[in-house]
């Protein structure tokens, strides 16, 4: 696994850490947010993609995400519920195994 890779899914294990610990209150609009940002993203990426896709997209800037995030009332959380919607999205990637490294392709015997 690339280091990039590894640092944005870091990143993305944070922002879900810090989305789980949130107050019941407001726990509903993020979760809002974080569910609009990854309908979002599937609209760019499409439901066929890679981790190192995803991680490509999120070491670009990703104003777009942020402001997808506060225009749902996320506010200063925006940040960490971008990283959490990108979280989430990894899960949907073809190569994701749980935080397995992939396994190598081999080409079929003949």
């Amino acid at each position: 696994m690339s280091y990039a890779l590894e640092n944005a899914r870091f990143q993305w294990e944070e922002g879900e850490r810090r989305l789980q610990e949130a107050d019941a209150p407001g726990r509903a609009a993020l979760e809002r947010a974080a569910g609009l940002v990854v309908a979002e993203l599937r609209r760019r990426l499409g439901s066929r993609f890679s981790l190192h896709e995803l991680s490509d997209l999120y070491a670009e800037p990703t104003d777009w995400a942020s402001e997808v995030a506060r225009r749902a009332f996320a506010g200063t959380e925006s940040s960490w519920i971008v990283d959490a919607a990108f979280g989430r999205y990894a899960r949907e990637a073809s190569d994701y195994r749980g935080g397995e490294k992939p396994r190598p392709r081999f080409a079929a015997s003949e």
